[in-house]
């Protein structure tokens, strides 16, 4: 079994390129809205530091998240109104918002706030109703014309819910989304465009498709795992097993393969992008989820933007057994399959970038092997102090910026 290793790197082979480059990211500071645009293929919470440090320097940052969460309060709101997990979008439009004197403060704090865990369904629905009303201390403080709009959408929310709708642990930013959703004949598009007006949202962030779908695990030992809160949950090392391969389903009570297509929407952002970054998170259930759509792969071979591969630091569950070169080798051909061969590499992934000092990643660093994949390893200080184990989300972002 493969471990957290430190990193053992030959340093010769290491090509470091000046980063980061002080010149050009002081002319994005000057100008954040003219700033570069960085696609990320994401999800989960990983990237949310590093997207509020982003937002110093581009406001045209694109995230592409994943709508398969099958846990916590997405997970309600799924069952309830039959739509893609919104978890994840809704965290990372929060990380993204201006949170500034000049945007709404007041109205990101409000959707930050969650109900209580505890408290029981009366007082739940009462909290709410506060928050509708206007009269709940984070309400009340929101001016008048944003705090009518978010009460609008709340209120298209509580009317929509059932008598046993479980309230518990409900972020209002959720509930908010939901009901711009609901409000905006479900179509999810127009409801994230506009609560990212609300929240002044520096960014733009979607889910990789709109698809009602269930992720599915296909293990090395012929079992199946379809949730993807049961996929994260999975204890790879005591089964001794590895995830080899994700695909999606209908149904979460059991395994109805279906296809998933990439929107010419994502097909066009993919495509004006000045750099395309597979960042850390879990591997397949917020980096490789995203690449399922047909057309993923060969909107990406057809960019000519640099993309980059970051390794995620720490420990990461789902790459139990699977060395960072093995964790590259998947990555490109979860991205070759969909496009027509031969492929050469270089349309697919330019750069895996790593940080060998401070860094922790299965089975070490091994450049040959790497490079024989036909990739440039770029070896970065990523991590810092206060941030370890996982990567500064300054020095992350002014490392992808410098390469945009």
């Amino acid at each position: 079994m493969l471990s957290g290793n430190k990193a053992k790197v030959a340093m010769d082979t290491v090509q470091p390129r000046g980063i980061p480059d002080s010149g050009r990211l002081e002319r994005y500071a000057l100008e954040p809205a003219r700033g570069p645009e960085l696609l990320f293929f994401t999800g989960g919470s990983a990237l949310d530091s590093t997207s509020r440090a982003l937002k110093r320097y581009t406001h045209n940052s694109t995230h592409l998240v994943t709508p398969y969460d099958s846990g916590g309060s997405s997970a309600i709101l799924r069952k309830a109104f039959s739509m893609p997990a919104i978890g994840d979008l809704r965290s990372r439009l929060m990380s993204l918002a201006d949170e500034r004197v000049t945007g709404h403060p007041e109205g990101v704090r409000l959707f930050a706030h969650r109900l209580s865990k505890n408290a029981g369904a009366p007082q739940l629905r009462a909290e709410l109703d506060s928050i509708i009303a206007g009269e709940h201390p984070l309400a009340a403080v929101v001016d008048e014309q944003t705090r009518d709009l978010i009460c609008i959408q709340l209120q298209a929310c509580r009317e929509a819910m059932a008598e046993d709708f479980d309230l518990r642990g409900a972020s209002i930013g959720n509930l908010v989304l939901a009901g711009t959703y609901l409000r905006n004949a479900k179509n999810l598009d127009a409801a994230i465009a506009e609560f990212a007006r609300h929240a002044q949202v520096l960014g733009e962030v979607h889910t990789v498709t709109n698809d009602n779908y269930h992720l599915v695990a296909h293990l090395d030992d012929g079992s199946r795992v379809i949730g993807e809160h049961l996929i994260t949950g999975l204890d790879l090392a005591a089964r001794n097993a590895v995830i080899e391969q994700l695909s999606l389903s209908h149904s979460q009570d059991e395994w109805q393969p279906v296809q998933s297509v990439l929107p010419e929407s994502r097909q066009r952002m993919i495509a004006a992008a000045e750099l395309i970054c597979f960042p850390p998170g879990s591997f397949y259930t917020s980096v490789l989820a995203n690449l399922l759509p047909r057309g993923a792969g060969r909107a990406i071979a057809a960019s000519a933007a640099p993309k980059v591969y970051v390794p995620s630091l720490g420990t990461d569950p789902e790459q139990h057994g699977i060395s960072l070169t093995e964790s590259v080798r998947r990555l490109l051909a979860m991205l070759c399959q969909d496009c027509e061969p031969p492929v050469p590499v270089s349309q697919l992934l330019n750069y895996v970038l790593i940080d060998s000092r401070n860094g922790h990643y299965n089975g070490g660093i091994d450049v040959p092997a790497l490079q024989a994949l036909g990739v440039q390893v770029l070896d970065l200080p990523l991590v810092s102090a206060q941030s370890a184990p996982l990567a500064d989300a300054q020095l992350l972002s002014e490392a992808l910026l410098s390469l945009s």
